[in-house]
């Protein structure tokens, strides 16, 4: 029986070595691609903006928000909000007027979160807008996107979008948008985020 089946069993082995040896062929040319199967990936052009090294993880996502979500490319300008931001809660996006750090529901009195929304119509805005955009009013996230969608901060935009003026001057728009009883040193922050602040 072997003897009679041999040259069956012959033609077997080759063409098992005749297949082993085109996928051996196969899969030695995908692991070395020629020139040819190479494609060549457009690079994306990296687009420099302001970045504060040293800042905290909040004034960080602040500054990057302000730069995605608006036209705002002037040092100066961008460093004005960021001041004025750090006068009114030094970035802490759950603070109520006084300093206790309660959620959106329990801030009873006076101003909450980020520019310390005060009067009864801005902090229902920002309830409002967090309850429609499923956003949390305590956050710094749902706050940022209050902060800029505000038709108050909306209005006062394009002049912080204009670029080419010093802190001095940008400080009237952001007076218009907080309308604060108390300059205190918001100014100054500024100018600081100005010497911290790298095109990167």
């Amino acid at each position: 029986m072997k003897g009679q089946y041999a040259p069956f069993l012959m033609y077997r082995r080759l063409a098992a070595l005749f297949v082993l040896g085109i996928l051996g062929a196969s899969c030695a040319s995908k692991s070395a691609p020629t020139k040819e199967d190479v494609v060549n990936i457009p690079a994306v052009p990296h687009e420099p903006s302001w970045q504060c090294l040293e800042c905290s993880p909040e004034e960080k996502y602040v500054l990057k928000q302000l730069q995605e979500q608006t036209k705002i490319y002037d040092k100066n300008a961008l460093a004005t909000l960021m001041g004025n931001i750090k006068q009114e809660s030094k970035f802490i996006s759950n603070i109520c007027e006084g300093g206790a750090r309660v959620s959106y529901e329990n801030c009873l009195s006076g101003g909450y979160g980020l520019i310390q929304w005060t009067s009864a119509h801005r902090y229902r805005g920002l309830g409002n807008f967090c309850a429609k955009f499923e956003c949390d009013p305590s956050s710094i996230e749902g706050q940022t996107r209050w902060m800029i969608n505000e038709p108050i901060f909306q209005r006062v935009l394009p002049q912080f979008e204009g670029g080419g003026q010093n802190v001095s001057y940008y400080m009237k728009p952001a007076y218009y948008w907080l309308g604060w009883g108390i300059k205190g040193n918001r100014e100054v922050y500024a100018y600081d985020y100005t010497k911290k602040m790298v095109l990167v």
